[in-house]
């Protein structure tokens, strides 16, 4: 029984027939073969290897009715027939073309009805233009725009929406800005600001509402101030702040307070 890649149809389905093709010629050249190199084929990498065969025909094939047909053609035209690539209907298309022109025409796409298109544009911009698709519907684009921006620029998105933009937003910025940002309202954002702040700024987050900080600021804070800290409310953030007073009370001579597991 045949396996579905080793048959050769077109993208409707129908069988390929070599008899009525116009590029038959190209297979007694060499240059074309059925189930292998093949702009009639469904399969992208068979129509890939016939345009790298065949370089000189993918203008002809701009305007193909099958989508993978057009890409991939576009990986091979010529870059001034690219630009009018820009407004295919098809995202795929619209990005082969996009990833062969200069960074000016990317703007074109900032404001693509894609996500992923808007996300491979947010992958190539400089500041300036990231700037412009800060506001992005979709959060995972703000992500990558939060990922590339300079550091200077990131305070300009410390109120985005999306709690995990923001936690991108955190591990960049300028430790300057991380203060402002530990009274976020998500847990994780304050989490990573706690993570990033030096041992001697914690103070301020040691009645944190959520656990994980406050076991972040029990273990790093200087033993000097974890004596409020040693009730908590949590049993991890107790244990630790114990274990962490209770060591520095044994060098003391001080019975050390150090909870007991069994």
């Amino acid at each position: 029984m045949k396996s579905e890649i080793d048959e050769a149809r077109d993208f409707a389905g129908k069988e390929i027939d070599c008899a009525a093709c116009k590029y038959q010629n190209l297979q007694k050249q060499g240059k074309c073969q059925l189930k292998q190199a093949c702009v009639k084929d469904r399969y992208a990498r068979r129509i890939d290897r016939f345009f790298d065969w065949n370089p000189s025909l993918a203008n002809d094939h701009l305007a193909d009715p099958y989508f993978e047909a057009r890409a991939v053609a576009a990986k091979h035209a010529d870059i001034f027939r690219l630009p009018a690539m820009l407004a295919d209907s098809d995202e795929t298309v619209r990005w082969a073309a996009a990833a062969r022109l200069p960074d000016s025409y990317l703007l074109r796409l900032r404001d693509d009805p894609h996500r992923e298109v808007r996300i491979r544009v947010a992958s190539r911009l400089d500041d300036a233009g990231l700037v412009s698709m800060m506001n992005d519907r979709d959060y995972y684009v703000r992500t990558m725009i939060a990922r590339r921006l300079s550091p200077s620029t990131l305070p300009m998105m410390i109120n985005d929406p999306e709690p995990e933009v923001r936690r991108t937003i955190v591990r960049r910025i300028d430790a300057a800005w991380l203060m402002r940002m530990a009274q976020d309202k998500d847990p994780g954002v304050r989490l990573e600001v706690a993570r990033r702040l030096s041992d001697e700024q914690l103070g301020g987050l040691q009645q944190d509402p959520d656990w994980r900080v406050r076991y972040e600021v029990a273990s790093r804070i200087a033993v000097s101030r974890l004596a409020d800290m040693q009730d908590d409310a949590d049993p991890l953030v107790r244990d630790v702040a114990r274990q962490r007073g209770g060591n520095v009370k044994a060098l003391d001579g001080s019975a050390p307070i150090v909870k007991m597991i069994s």
